[in-house]
């Protein structure tokens, strides 16, 4: 059996493990707030966009739009990997890394080229080891993407795609189902073919967390993002209901072209902001999942001190007793 001193130095090593992870928890929950409320600020706007698109494209063959038609010439497929810049978060970054790697891979031996463009370190580093080329990189912004680097990505990826440089665009990130659980989501975002926003609040109630502080979190975002839901609705069947008084100049077609690549911002925008959210929900597992361990881990080795000091003190008595009994001899 190991010294007392030894389990007292075990002991307090893992005390300030879990007091590190306790408060690594504690900072992940204050932050899923903040970022659910990002992605309930933006969904009105998506919502409304899609909706507008939608009117159009009924009204309008949209035939002539460069980013609805299926390119076959290039060869290359642009591909975007949105993960995190920090570790600590469980799997959330290997099983995007995994299927991007395994997408580039199959890609690759159906003879297409791949141009990556990577969100967070975690990429720039998995990536740049295995010395892929990386035609855009970003980092320091995962936990707080911001309007401009999706800007950013949307303008590179359209302007390739007209000018027949590549021929799909496919963005692979984590979808935050609640602040417990993330799936992991594979998206085509050109050709624009279907429309389809995830919502913070699918699966709201179920976050796997019995402490308050979550629950407040994902309850209070899941009522704002129920009531946009339900705001834009209504504006949508209003504007649904006024479609035919509706005029478009020049044409539906040139407005049609002019809100297709503000559609491929705002989708790309929305990727980064669920990733986002989806990063604090796994690193607050996660170091949830640590800070237990780490209290059963103190529960043993705190049952191990109180064996091994019994059973120094019963020796010390034995030693105590038996040398009175010799001096009485």
């Amino acid at each position: 059996m190991p010294s007392l001193r030894v389990i007292k130095k075990r002991i307090n090593s893992v005390n300030s493990t879990k007091q590190i992870t306790r408060t690594m928890e504690m900072v992940a929950t204050a932050k899923i707030r903040r970022a659910t409320d990002r992605i309930v600020e933006a969904t009105p706007y998506a919502i409304a966009m899609v909706e507008v698109l939608q009117n159009i494209a009924k009204r309008s063959t949209g035939s002539e739009s460069p980013l609805l038609s299926k390119k076959n010439d290039s060869g290359r497929i642009a591909v975007i990997v949105v993960v995190s810049d920090r570790g600590l978060a469980g799997g959330f970054n290997s099983n995007v890394l995994r299927a991007a790697d395994k997408f580039i891979t199959k890609m690759k031996g159906e003879g297409l080229e791949c141009d990556l463009i990577t969100c967070g370190k975690k990429a720039l580093g998995y990536f740049s080891y295995r010395k892929m080329p990386i035609a855009l990189s970003f980092r320091d912004e995962s936990a707080d993407p911001s309007v401009a680097q999706a800007r950013e990505v949307a303008s590179y990826v359209i302007d390739a795609y007209i000018n027949n440089k590549i021929d799909q665009v496919v963005i692979f990130y984590n979808h935050a189902k609640n602040v417990a659980d993330q799936v992991m989501t594979t998206e085509q975002v050109l050709p624009i073919e279907t429309v389809a926003y995830h919502q913070v609040s699918e699966g709201e109630g179920e976050t796997g967390y019995t402490d308050e502080s979550a629950k407040a979190a994902a309850a209070g975002s899941a009522e704002k993002l129920a009531a946009a839901r339900q705001s834009a609705e209504g504006a949508s069947r209003i504007g649904e209901a006024q479609s035919g008084a509706f005029e478009y100049e020049p044409s539906m077609e040139a407005v049609l072209n002019e809100l297709l690549p503000s559609y491929v911002e705002t989708r790309i925008y929305h990727a980064l902001l669920d990733s986002a959210a989806g990063e604090q929900g796994a690193r607050r597992k996660a170091m949830k999942s640590a800070t237990d361990n780490a209290s059963e881990i103190l529960t043993t080795l705190s049952r191990s001190y109180n064996r091994a000091r019994q059973g120094a003190i019963t020796t010390e008595i034995t030693e105590i007793v038996g040398g009175a009994a010799a001096l009485e001899d």
